[in-house]
C-alpha cells in the first residue's frame, strides 16, 4: 500500500519577485556592471518564488512597467550608504560611499510597490531605505553615533551569526521566524535612528540598535538589518522570512 500523500493538481504558482541588483564600475573595464549575490535569488527560488533582476531606470513609466510584471519587490543590501539629504540631514564624518543612481531607482520602485500595497522585503541597506521611505531617519555611523554599541560589521564567515536580536511578538517578523531571541549575522555600519511614522520596530539588538522594522499601513513591508539568505543552511529558521514574503506575493497577484 502506498502511504505517500497524493498531491492533487499543479504545484502552487511561483510569483514573480523583482530583485534590485548592486552596481559597480571596475577601474580596468569600460562598462559598469550589475551584480547580485547568488543567495538572494536562491532564497527566492527555495521558498517558491521566481526571481527577476530589475536593472535601474530613472523613467517612471519603466518603474511602473516593472511593477506591472512582478508580485513582490526584494531590495538588497550593498557596501554604500543612503544620501543623508533623503532623511533631512547633511553628511557627517563616518558616512560611507554613495550610489545615488541606485538609491533613486530603489526608492522609486519601493514607493511604487507600497502604493500598490505590493509585498516589499528590504535586506540590510534595503531595510534602511524602507525606513527612510516611510519617513524615518538613520544613524550615519554606528560607531560614532550610538553610545555603547557593539561591533556590527562582523569579520568572520557571514553564514555564521554575530549577535542575538529580540524579535517582538505580534509582528509580521514574529509570524515568519518566531518571537524572542534569534541569532543573526551583522554587516552594517548604519542603523535606524528614528522609525518612520508608518513603521514599527520589530527586532532590537542587545545594545539597542534597531535590527528590523515593518510598516503599520501596508500588508507586508518588512526590513531586516541582517542577511537571512546567507544563513539558509546554518540557521534555517531565517528562511521563514522569505517564505512569508513569497506567500504574500503569491496572494497579492490578482
Amino acid at each position: 500500500m502506498n502511504n505517500h500523500p497524493r498531491h492533487h493538481g499543479p504545484p502552487p504558482r511561483r510569483p514573480n519577485i523583482g530583485i534590485t541588483p548592486d552596481w559597480s564600475q571596475p577601474e580596468d573595464q569600460a562598462f559598469a556592471r550589475y551584480e547580485l549575490k547568488v543567495p538572494y535569488s536562491d532564497a527566492v527560488l527555495r521558498t517558491g518564488g521566481l526571481p527577476f533582476v530589475l536593472p535601474y531606470t530613472d523613467d517612471p513609466s519603466c518603474v511602473e512597467a516593472y511593477l506591472d510584471r512582478v508580485s513582490g519587490v526584494l531590495v538588497t543590501g550593498g557596501a554604500f550608504d543612503i544620501p543623508p539629504e533623503a532623511y533631512g540631514e547633511v553628511a557627517r564624518e563616518g558616512l560611507g560611499a554613495l550610489k545615488e543612481g541606485r538609491t533613486a531607482f530603489e526608492a522609486a520602485l519601493m514607493r511604487g510597490a507600497l502604493k500598490r500595497n505590493m509585498p516589499v522585503l528590504g535586506i540590510c541597506g534595503g531595510m534602511q531605505l524602507l525606513n527612510v521611505v516611510l519617513g524615518g531617519t538613520l544613524f550615519q555611523d554606528i560607531g560614532r553615533e550610538v553610545q555603547g554599541a557593539r561591533e556590527h560589521e562582523q569579520k568572520h564567515d557571514r553564514t555564521q551569526p554575530q549577535h542575538p536580536v529580540e524579535v517582538k511578538s505580534g509582528t509580521l517578523l514574529a509570524e515568519a521566524v518566531g518571537h524572542g531571541q534569534l541569532m543573526v549575522n551583522s554587516t552594517h555600519h548604519q542603523a535606524v535612528r528614528g522609525a518612520g511614522k508608518d513603521a514599527v520596530v520589530c527586532a532590537v539588538a542587545p545594545d539597542g540598535v534597531v535590527e528590523a522594522i515593518e510598516s503599520t499601513v501596508h500588508g507586508f513591508a518588512v526590513g531586516v538589518q541582517w542577511h537571512p539568505e546567507y544563513m539558509a543552511t546554518t540557521i534555517p529558521v531565517h528562511m521563514g522570512l522569505y517564505k512569508s514574503f513569497v506567500q504574500k506575493a503569491r496572494e497579492h497577484r490578482r
